[in-house]
């Protein structure tokens, strides 16, 4: 009985997760983050996350909420610094925004408060686009798509 439980829970966990189709409040999984090299660190919150896969590309869109200390320790995974971060350089593409219900503009946001870069690596490793919001001087928002040809 318990056995039947369990699988049955597993199968609509499952379904749930495929069958997502924007941003779900979660933290990707560590098979997700190596895969895709984003390693969302600790502590983080406002962690959300979603998959997209198809016969060309594969990508996870993730974003999370960090310290300085958390970010600093996210940039150095990917090999970068802050000095890498460009100002006003919003790195992720409006296909990409669409599909999140990011906004990078508009009310609440103010000129300066983005910071972007892109980390290109030859296929079949992943390629990053990097936003973080520093509008909270306290806690960064960061903001990845990362995309990879199977």
């Amino acid at each position: 009985m318990i056995s039947a439980n369990q699988s049955r829970d597993s199968g609509k966990d499952k379904e749930a997760k495929y069958s997502a189709t924007g941003l779900t409040e979660a933290w990707p999984s560590k098979v997700q983050q190596r895969l895709y090299q984003v390693p969302v660190p600790h502590p983080a919150n406002k962690v959300a996350y979603y998959e997209t896969n198809n016969w060309r590309t594969s990508r996870l869109y993730v974003q999370f909420q960090t310290t300085h200390e958390g970010l600093d320790a996210f940039l150095a995974a990917l090999g970068y610094s802050r000095s890498d971060l460009k100002k006003d350089d919003i790195t992720i593409s409006e296909r990409d925004r669409s599909i999140t219900g990011w906004k990078f503009s508009g009310p609440g946001s103010r000129p300066g408060d983005y910071y972007g870069f892109v980390r290109r690596q030859k296929a079949p490793q992943p390629t990053q686009d990097v936003v973080v919001n520093t509008g909270n001087a306290i806690y960064p928002m960061v903001y990845v798509v990362s995309r990879t040809v199977p």
